[in-house]
């Protein structure tokens, strides 16, 4: 038997004893609400007659039985999004394959889905974390019909499935499983893509050759191929015990992926309260598949913006983490993949290598996994090292590799690319942060200037462009926190502080705002707390303040007189971002969200 690491070990006690009350409030919650449900039989006819009015008659009478399953669907389904394009079908395939096994689905609900990648560096992406706390309400009240026995979740982007498993715990007495659509196919390289939009941003390519090239990396229906949020919340919930093993990267177009959709669908009726397998989401998620959660990530160089989505999604559960806990978890979890940012592979050659199936089993084998972590699927997680495959139109399941198919995309716990984990905490007088160093070499971890201060990431393009920036600087971008502006995105920056590393220059990025999954080269200090907003010191900082970026420490320091900088009185707190593009309907939610640390939430104001 694997002995469990000594800090994996460590660090899931100390959740559980910190968790201890809120969590048996949890359950003791779940509990009751599972006892109060009133189950169809006991319905009003006119309450009834209302939930299934629409459905066929066959479905009808399925339901006037009241002992067959009813599934409810939440889906996440647009077109603008190309993830979750493919989803448009997927109801009715659902609806088949519960009538299959005698069981009925109907969808419950949608939610707002909104796509980063058009709203990126543009007024909207101010509403884009705010947008996971509604997501979570809708959800809600997607479930409030009762009508349901279980949840099949459709969703698979950045805000998108925190905000589903959050609304669906708040029903933690039903099972519920996640059913992704897949990755798009491989398009132009990642390291090209990357190449061309510096380009761009250096004047030396026009408009047209950029957006050629855009459209050569998002060329079809499916996630983004990139290691971003997106596929990142598909290795936390295969981690999480809540979606099918290895089903995460299956492309749209793979006869695969509707056999798996199938298959999750039979599962569901199979751990239903109305058999002999009940499985309720809120006994899955607990500190243990946190935990495994959690070193997913770590190992496979996951988001940044995880260290808030997982903060708020146990607190959905009854549990307490927080940064200090992830980081001593990236101090001992191996960094496994190289995917890029972290890598030139996407996320399809990572599942050619062996994926998140052959990334389980290695963890699992050394200990930094538990492997009797509740699931979905299988007796725990120890079975979540198998990966499908297709035997006469049926799916068969088989073990993984024992040791990854392309060493230089996913590697084993022997030859990890680093012994630790690819997030690291940064603590200091300018505050509490995180740093994503999976993919910035070692000669960039520290970096020590002069600051450049902006309140707003637009201006950074004129200083850019002025010659102003042809110099070792830490550049600050303030007031972008979560009661500032919701905590946009600021990879409108990437560009433009690549290019000036690549001139050789000392170059590192502070801020209260988020860089999320796409982290890339340029060692950047992010989700500062307290944020500006807050009266964090970042308000007080000034032009040519010395700023040290230290990774390899975990500081983050402005080195001037400390007396000098606190007699400072604060910057004024910009206007914008408080109309216009709807963001005015906001407000509410910003004074109310808590800071980056305890998840950035609304709903969970004081984790």
């Amino acid at each position: 038997m694997t002995v469990l690491n000594h800090t994996v070990n460590k660090v899931t006690q100390r959740i559980i004893d910190r968790s201890g009350s809120l969590r048996a409030d949890y359950l003791n919650q779940i509990q009751e609400d599972q006892n109060n449900l009133p189950e169809r039989g006991k319905l009003s006819c006119g309450n009834l007659a209302h939930g299934f009015a629409a459905c066929s008659e066959g479905d009808k009478n399925s339901l006037k039985l009241m002992e067959a399953g009813n599934i409810a669907i939440v889906s996440a389904y647009n077109d603008m999004l190309s993830a979750h394009q493919p989803y448009a079908d997927y109801p009715d395939l659902i609806k088949r394959a519960m009538r299959e096994i005698g069981c009925t689905a109907q969808v419950a609900g949608g939610v707002p889905a909104m796509c980063d990648g058009v709203t990126q560096g543009q007024d909207g992406m101010e509403l884009s974390l705010l947008s996971r706390d509604i997501i979570a309400q809708c959800t809600a009240i997607s479930l409030s019909h009762q009508m349901f026995d279980g949840v099949l979740a459709l969703g698979i982007c950045d805000k998108i499935v925190p905000g589903l498993l959050i609304g669906v715990l708040s029903f933690g007495y039903l099972p519920a499983i996640f059913v992704p659509a897949g990755p798009m196919e491989s398009g132009l390289p990642n390291k090209e893509k990357q190449r061309i939009r510096q380009l761009f941003a250096e004047g030396k390519i026009g408009r047209d050759e950029l957006l050629q090239a855009e459209s050569d990396s998002y060329h079809s229906a499916g996630t983004c191929t990139f290691y971003g949020t997106a596929n990142s919340n598909q290795v936390l919930l295969e981690a999480l015990g809540l979606q099918l093993p290895g089903s995460s990267f299956v492309n749209p177009s793979n006869p695969m992926r509707e056999r798996l959709t199938i298959e999750a669908c039979h599962q569901l009726a199979r751990i239903t309260a109305l058999g002999n397998d009940y499985r309720a989401i809120g006994h899955i998620v607990d500190e243990k598949s946190i935990i495994n959660a959690t070193v997913s990530l770590l190992a496979s160089g996951g988001s940044t913006n995880h260290t808030m989505h997982l903060v708020a999604i146990a607190r959905a559960a009854g549990i307490i983490i927080n940064w200090d806990d992830i980081a001593e978890l990236s101090s001992a979890v191996p960094l496994l993949a190289r995917v890029y940012p972290n890598g030139q592979a996407d996320v399809n050659h990572f599942h050619a290598a062996g994926g998140t199936s052959c990334m389980f089993r290695q963890l699992l084998q050394s200990g930094f996994m538990h492997s009797d972590a509740k699931t979905i699927w299988g007796s725990d997680f120890s079975a979540y090292t198998q990966e499908s495959v297709m035997l006469n139109n049926k799916i068969i399941w088989r073990e993984s590799p024992q040791t990854p198919l392309a060493m230089e995309i996913l590697t084993t716990t022997d030859q990890p690319f680093s012994i630790e984990g690819g997030l690291r905490l940064l603590t200091g007088n300018l505050g509490r942060g995180v740093i994503k160093v999976s993919a910035v070499s070692s000669e960039h971890q520290v970096v020590e200037a002069p600051a450049v201060v902006i309140d707003n990431q637009d201006h950074l393009k004129g200083l850019f462009d002025a010659g102003e920036l042809n110099r070792d600087c830490v550049v600050v971008v303030r007031y972008q926190g979560p009661k500032a502006l919701g905590m946009p995105e600021l990879h409108k920056l990437t560009p433009f502080l690549g290019i000036l590393q690549d001139k050789g220059f000392k170059v590192a990025l502070v801020t209260d705002g988020r860089m999320s999954g796409a982290s890339g080269k340029v060692p950047a200090a992010i989700h500062l707390v307290p944020e500006a907003a807050e009266g964090g010191l970042l308000s007080k900082l000034q032009d040519g303040d010395v700023i040290r970026v230290d990774a390899i420490s975990g500081t983050v320091m402005c080195l001037e007189d400390p007396d000098i900088i606190n007699a400072r009185l604060s910057s004024p707190q910009p206007n914008e971002g408080e109309r216009g593009c709807g963001r005015e309907l906001f407000a509410i939610n910003r004074d109310n969200i808590s800071n980056a640390e305890q998840g950035a939430s609304y709903l969970f104001p004081g984790v």
